[in-house]
């Protein structure tokens, strides 16, 4: 806990602050000069030896920020004009620089950050992209001591951790999870590991209502993939489905890249399929589907999958489909069975959108069996 003088300083661009009247107070500052970012007004604080800094944002929507050890926070124009009355209605304004806490059930929460990557694809649309959503906004984690240091104010210890937002907090959390499966199950290749995670993803929030976004809109899966990793889910999946190399590698033929060049890459004799397109690319053996162009004159369009059997043995799982208005989906077989001997089992879905809204529609499978639901996403783009 500390006790520091505030000190309203409008801008805080470089340049702007005269250190004398800076130095040891909490300044307030606003967010409205464009060209200045936080990271810029943070570091001018900084270097004028100030306490802490509330930035007031007049749009309010912006991420927890990444500032370090120094003290920081920001409010709305609401809040911040409350601010500014106190100021300027005192003598000596003050305010107490707390320990962070941490507030628990934020609702609704997981929410899809305005930051984060969405799809569909700028390789190809064919490949569903975000695979998968994981905690990435505001996380409290471990930053290298020659960081602190640089950041520390004089005469302070570094902390040694720092809150931190963005994809390099969320690669983390995906690759704890995986880590976590691989433990359990040792033998496993990279690509049963993510489609476990996949096809066990919540889509819903604490609230028990759909994922939203930043907009608090229905989240789509151009924004959250299949949904929030669920790592202890994904410790027994029922089915998985495999990637294997050969599908990487006619992933490259359907996608251009000469056969020549693939054979030098792979080291192998590797032939490309006698018709190769993008169109193909929707045919990988991947834990979600996605077609970039479903003609509505054409009737139905046919996708293959396989799936293989990491649960009990002797088993049925049940199909069934949460289909878009419109959109007819029909999985064969709808029913697949895995006996002692059968670990893999083939299907096919067929999807027709002649009477589907125009543009991308999505959905889902579930194969469902006893405690097991596999759930695979789809992403369809109705021309």
């Amino acid at each position: 806990m500390e006790f520091c003088f505030v000190l309203h300083c409008r801008s805080c661009y470089p340049g702007s602050l005269d250190p004398e009247k800076v130095k040891g107070k909490i300044i307030v500052c606003f967010d409205g000069f464009p060209v200045v970012s936080r990271t810029i007004k943070k570091l001018v604080a900084e270097d004028a030896k100030a306490k802490g800094l509330i930035l007031i944002n007049e749009n309010d929507e912006s991420a927890p920020f990444d500032s370090g050890p120094f003290p920081f926070t920001e409010v709305g124009t609401t809040i911040g004009y409350k601010i500014l009355k106190y100021i300027n209605s005192n003598k000596n304004p003050s305010a107490i620089i707390l320990p962070t806490v941490e507030i628990p059930r934020i609702k609704p929460a997981p929410v899809v950050a305005y930051f984060s990557s969405r799809g569909p694809s700028v390789l190809t649309e064919n490949i569903l992209k975000p695979d998968i959503m994981a905690p990435g906004v505001a996380i409290l984690g471990a930053v290298t001591p020659k960081d602190e240091e640089e950041s520390a104010s004089d005469g302070e210890k570094p902390g040694g951790y720092a809150i931190e937002s963005g994809t390099s907090m969320a690669c983390p959390h995906v690759t704890g999870a995986s880590a976590l499966v691989k433990s359990v199950h040792p033998k496993w290749t990279s690509s049963m590991i993510r489609s476990a995670l996949m096809t066990t993803a919540t889509v819903y929030d604490n609230m028990r209502k759909p994922m939203t976004n930043s907009s608090a809109s229905f989240a789509t899966p151009h924004e959250m993939g299949v949904g929030e990793i669920s790592p202890v889910k994904a410790l027994n999946p029922g089915l998985v489905f495999e990637t294997t190399t050969e599908d990487y590698l006619r992933f490259l033929c359907y996608n251009g890249s000469p056969e020549k060049t693939i054979r030098s890459m792979s080291k192998t004799k590797f032939k490309c399929p006698t018709k190769s397109s993008d169109d193909l690319i929707s045919n990988i053996n991947y834990p979600s589907i996605s077609i970039s162009k479903l003609e509505k004159s054409k009737g139905f369009l046919t996708i293959k999958r396989s799936v293989t059997n990491v649960g009990h043995p002797n088993v049925t799982y049940t199909s069934t489909v949460q289909a878009p208005m419109g959109m007819k989906v029909k999985v064969l077989p709808k029913k697949i069975t895995f006996l002692e001997n059968v670990k893999r089992v083939s299907f096919k879905v067929l999807f027709d959108g002649s009477e589907a809204s125009s543009g991308y529609n999505f959905g889902s499978i579930t194969w469902s069996a006893a405690q097991y639901s596999v759930r695979t996403v789809f992403a369809v783009n109705v021309e």
